[in-house]
């Protein structure tokens, strides 16, 4: 089974060289720690940064430079600062290749709900509708179950919709699945976890074709 950590360093893996990449809060920001050295990546945020890098190390933080999630970040040689309206003409005008989003739920079909839970205090929409609504390839980063044990892979989402038909890959602490027309394609397992846990875990259409192999991470 991954932690976060595991899962943002899975998600690395899918970074390819020349990428714009926007990260989501929560684990998507821990995928900039684990990007490989040998290719050349721009992170976007929508609060207006281009060419974050990594999170610093404790003592070395500036708090006049943070993320969309308000988290001290650091910033890559050529990174550049602008306002929110030209960060969301980047990602509306689609310049953006990847999207990595955080999720409370996702269904069979690619819906995400990521937002709002009815009843609890939450910050706002954010970006999240733009990013959803204009992104080409968006890979979702969470846990495969709440803290109940149910599942958040669902055949349809009960919480209030951030997008609809959008998300392209999962990778969660259980595994990595694939959104194709009949449900969730599982195409990796996380180590020590078995087909049948992955299936356990999640409610929605799980389709399980040949051998499948732990992650290589």
């Amino acid at each position: 089974m991954l932690n976060k950590e595991g899962i943002a360093k899975r998600i690395a893996k899918e970074v390819k060289d020349g990428y714009y990449v926007n990260l989501g809060i929560g684990i998507p920001t821990l995928v900039a720690n684990f990007v490989r050295d040998d290719i050349s990546v721009e992170f976007q945020s929508e609060n207006g940064v281009l060419g974050m890098g990594p999170f610093p190390y404790e003592g070395e933080e500036d708090a006049d430079i943070i993320n969309a999630g308000k988290q001290t970040i650091t910033t890559l040689p050529g990174a550049s600062f602008f306002d929110s309206a030209l960060s969301f003409g980047m990602i509306r005008g689609k310049h953006v290749h990847l999207t990595i989003l955080g999720a409370m739920e996702v269904a069979e079909n690619g819906d995400i709900a990521n937002w709002k839970i009815p009843g609890k205090m939450v910050k706002g929409m954010g970006g999240a509708m733009d990013l959803v609504a204009s992104a080409e390839n968006i890979i979702v980063a969470m846990m495969h179950t709440n803290r109940e044990g149910e599942s958040k892979l669902l055949k349809r989402c009960t919480l209030p919709l951030t997008g609809v038909g959008c998300v392209k890959k999962i990778v969660t602490n259980l595994a990595v699945l694939e959104v194709v027309p009949e449900g969730f394609k599982l195409l990796e397992r996380a180590p020590g976890i078995s087909v049948e846990e992955i299936e356990a875990a999640t409610e929605g259409n799980l389709i399980v074709e040949g051998e499948i192999l732990e992650m290589n991470i």
